[in-house]
């Protein structure tokens, strides 16, 4: 009798239904990947090796795989969602348990650690001080919350124009930035000291006789003597140019030891002033460009992660700084990964070894901030999918009712 066969094809769609609801539940979960049942007859084996005319006793549920596809990108208002699109996986840190991911779902727990909502860290390349990534095995990012340090301003960079038809000033006069009368031009840029403390660089500019321009600077209003072995005040540079109004002092200058105002901090500190790209042109003096490379100490105010997993702090001094780099792991065979609930997946046999590197090389996608990845699922075709699979368990369970009848004929035989 044929109640096998039937009672096996019962099974197998009992299977394949649960498939198919498991996906219908989870339709609305991020980063869920649908699962597909797939099926494999079953023959009974002959005792003489020939088994063209055999009739097989059922079929069996031949593995359950999971579909890993592209699921769609949708848009949210927390920075620390992250959608792949393309290959890979999240690599979490779960009290030392290496698992993996899709759904980028993440918060910030009590110590700053990127967590999902089980409590598992978000794994990357981790950051030091000075913004340099440590890239070795990747471990838990945290957000470092410690304001930036200051940065001591080293150099000035300025691009002026200065105005070849001014009247010389007689190499006799002497310079006091009080008298308007004894420079020509002047400028003024912050400087920042070893505590990130501002202070002001002013820069006077002088044009004598011989046709050079001497540079005079006071800090704060205190005049910098370039030369303190003599009475009279030095400038700190003497700028020339030929015919065409073109630079021809070597840049960049000797450094200026500034003093620094504030107690504590290192003073001087030597500040050199590159003054490439100035000219002096028959034009009126004018200020093209005037940087400084110090900073003051700032707090984190935000921070953004790109495409390639950078996570970037913003500081309130206008700085960014690297905090850390989220890395991502592929596989050899991604069904071979093992379901643990959760929207996780822990690495087999099956699988082979995670291959793990940065967004945006090789096989891995790239990262997208503020968004998730939904569900892969379809959930018009599992619908569809549903009644299919009802109609086979019917049908199966209609081949047991014949054969039930069949039997039952044959009892009634006399």
């Amino acid at each position: 009798m044929s109640f096998q066969q039937g009672l096996s094809g019962l099974n197998a769609a009992a299977k394949n239904l649960d498939a198919i609801g498991n996906n219908v539940a989870n339709s609305g979960t991020v980063g869920f990947k649908q699962s597909q049942t797939q099926f494999a007859d079953v023959y009974a084996n002959s005792l003489t090796g020939a088994g063209g005319s055999s009739v097989g006793i059922g079929v069996k549920v031949a593995q359950v795989v999971q579909q890993f596809t592209q699921g769609n990108v949708t848009a949210t208002n927390n920075p620390l969602d992250m959608a792949i699109n393309g290959g890979g996986f999240f690599r979490m840190d779960n009290n030392g348990e290496i698992t993996y991911q899709r759904n980028g779902q993440f918060q910030l727990d009590r110590l700053g650690a990127i967590v999902n909502s089980s409590g598992a860290q978000l794994t990357g390349y981790t950051a030091n001080a000075s913004g340099v990534l440590s890239t070795g095995a990747p471990a838990p990012l945290t957000i470092n919350t410690a304001d930036l340090a200051p940065q001591i301003t080293s150099e000035v960079t300025a691009v002026l124009n200065l105005d070849s038809g001014v009247t010389p000033i007689a190499a006799a006069t002497t310079f006091n930035m009080a008298d308007p009368t004894t420079f020509h031009f002047s400028t003024a840029v912050s400087v920042y000291d070893s505590l990130g403390n501002t202070q002001t660089l002013q820069t006077y500019y002088v044009k004598r006789p011989a046709g050079t321009w001497e540079v005079f600077a006071a800090n704060d209003g205190v005049a910098i003597d370039a030369d303190t072995l003599t009475a009279a005040l030095d400038p700190v540079a003497t700028l020339g140019f030929n015919s065409n109004g073109a630079l021809t002092t070597a840049m960049p200058i000797t450094p200026i030891n500034v003093p620094a105002t504030a107690t504590g901090a290192t003073t001087p500190f030597p500040v050199t002033i590159d003054y490439t790209g100035t000219t002096q042109f028959g034009s009126a003096f004018s200020v093209n460009s005037m940087s400084q490379d110090g900073f003051t100490s700032g707090r984190l105010a935000g921070f953004n992660i790109g495409a390639d997993g950078m996570v970037l702090g913003r500081y309130t001094n206008g700085q960014t700084a690297v905090l850390g780099q989220i890395v991502l792991a592929s596989f050899a065979n991604p069904n071979g990964l093992k379901p643990l609930g959760n929207n996780m997946w822990s690495e087999t046999a099956s699988s082979g070894v995670a291959l793990v590197g940065t967004p945006d090389t090789g096989s891995l996608g790239v990262l997208q901030s503020s968004a998730v990845e939904d569900s892969n699922v379809d959930l018009t075709a599992e619908l569809v999918n549903l009644i299919t699979a009802q109609r086979v368990y019917q049908a199966n369970a209609q081949t047991i009712k014949a054969q039930d009848a069949v039997l039952q004929t044959l009892v009634n035989l006399r």
